[in-house]
């Protein structure tokens, strides 16, 4: 074989079904499902509970959950209880080696005064024609709370920080729709109303990795097999 028949690594590519270890990965978890009176509502960053029914109804979501992520992460969770609790739920299922620390910079957009308002009364609220897959436009500020942008910035943040704290570790990272869209767009480097066009369900992984200074997206809105 010729020098020029050798091949020349380059990139870094995912050629098998198995994530290579040593690499700064993301594994960001949208929490399960909300109680249903709040889901009557705009709820935004406002500490509403999990529906305990869903919750009993998906335990085998959470066991899918425990084996997917690897068991030596380090774990995150938004303080919002509906998060604390996800992360409860799936580290019970699995066996995990570190504990969940509480970042406050992965919570749940916060809209303010608007808080509370039914679905059926938002829409007179707002002063900029939301996002086709959004509540609100991800430059709109509501009085009292954040923008989308003001949101980006924050998840950023808080990515850029975990990242080069923990080079080379995987980290689990339980938050919200809004906070796990604003991590694409970071990874992305796109404006937040096309990462508003990305589905988080429940329940959802989303993995991101930083290699050499870059973002990569692994998977968005991979779903758990609720049989277990």
């Amino acid at each position: 074989m010729t020098q020029t028949d050798k091949a020349v690594p380059h990139g870094h590519f995912l050629d098998t079904p198995e994530l290579p270890k040593g690499v700064t990965r993301f594994w960001m978890i949208r929490h399960a499902v909300v109680e249903a009176s709040a889901r009557k509502t705009m709820y935004g960053a406002l500490d509403v509970p999990l529906c305990r029914e869903a919750m009993a109804s998906q335990q085998g979501g959470y066991a899918t959950l425990a084996r997917r992520l690897p068991t030596d992460a380090l774990w995150y969770s938004s303080p919002l209880q509906r998060a604390r609790d996800t992360a409860s739920e799936i580290r019970k299922a699995g066996a995990f080696s570190q504990g969940v620390t509480i970042d406050g910079r992965f919570i749940e957009q916060s809209i303010g005064e608007w808080h509370g308002t039914p679905h059926t009364e938002f829409m007179s609220l707002l002063r900029l024609p939301p996002n086709p897959f959004w509540s609100i436009s991800a430059c709109e500020l509501p009085p009292g709370g954040e923008s989308m942008l003001d949101v980006c910035a924050r998840v950023a943040h808080g990515l850029e920080d975990l990242a080069n704290a923990h080079e080379g570790e995987d980290m689990v990272v339980v938050s919200h729709g809004g906070a796990i869209r604003a991590a694409l767009a970071h990874a992305l480097g796109v404006h937040p109303d096309a990462a508003l066009r990305f589905s988080i369900q429940n329940l959802s992984i989303t993995i991101l990795e930083r290699i050499d200074c870059l973002w990569r997206v692994v998977t968005v809105n991979e779903l758990p097999d609720f049989r277990g």
